[in-house]
């Protein structure tokens, strides 16, 4: 794994900066707020220009796609595709290149419920969007920090290998959250909208913990693939809970 895919994104490689792959997972939830921010702003930007709801939708989510490389939504099809295969077969279905019907099933229903999402909380966006993406990523820690990693390849690189323990490797994930929770305690007048937000925190921590804890249960272990399901499935149940509340 090299260049810009050190990072899980499409992003060019910064100048003077060259990261490790072994340190890179701890900054993966900051970085997924950005990712939140930047899709955002190009669905408001094309909202304000005349495009429509539905465009402005898909576009925003195929940005998405294109920021990642479709990295973590084909982890997202893999790992459907192993658990329905059953525990003999998991990780050779895994393996295949092709994707099987409960991957394209996995990746059909997760697209439409995003899209009714953000259909519905619409302006919004810009203060739900960056959050969910943020503890998808953040569900990546519990992942590696509870699990063994499993592998289909004889020689993969897993992180589980220079893991420093939760705390040390969360430590960047909590400051940056716990700063995104005061500046909005400070700006939310409404004690409704007080108390939902403190509601979608708690969610946050408990979905981040809960499906990954799901998914290692059933393949034995984290790898590359479910650590992209449960960045996906995270994300998108957060979407869905944001969606019900705000």
């Amino acid at each position: 794994m090299a260049g810009s895919w050190i990072f899980y994104t499409t992003f060019p490689k910064i100048p003077l900066i060259n990261p490790e792959f072994k340190n890179i997972a701890q900054f993966a939830p900051p970085l997924g707020f950005l990712i939140g921010i930047i899709q955002s702003y190009i669905f408001l930007f094309l909202r304000t220009n005349s495009w429509s709801i539905y465009a402005s939708t898909l576009i925003c989510l195929a940005s998405g796609y294109l920021i990642t490389g479709g990295l973590h939504i084909d982890g997202l099809m893999d790992t459907f595709d192993g658990i329905f295969a059953g525990k003999k077969k998991r990780l050779k279905a895994m393996k295949d290149s092709k994707v099987g019907a409960y991957g394209v099933q996995a990746l059909f229903f997760i697209t439409l419920i995003q899209i009714a999402c953000i259909l519905k909380i619409q302006n919004l966006i810009i203060f739900v969007l960056p959050i969910c993406l943020f503890w998808g990523r953040f569900s990546n820690l519990f992942f590696i920090e509870k699990f063994q990693y499993t592998s289909y390849k004889k020689k993969s690189i897993s992180h589980k290998k220079f893991w420093n323990g939760f705390k040390k490797e969360s430590l960047i994930s909590i400051i940056f959250l716990l700063i995104f929770i005061a500046y909005q305690l400070v700006s939310i007048t409404s004690q409704a909208i007080l108390i939902k937000f403190l509601i979608l925190m708690l969610i946050g921590i408990f979905l981040s913990y809960h499906i990954p804890n799901i998914i290692g249960n059933k393949i034995g272990g984290f790898n590359g693939d479910t650590c992209g399901a449960s960045v996906v499935l995270v994300e998108t149940t957060m979407l869905f809970m944001h969606a019900i509340l705000l």
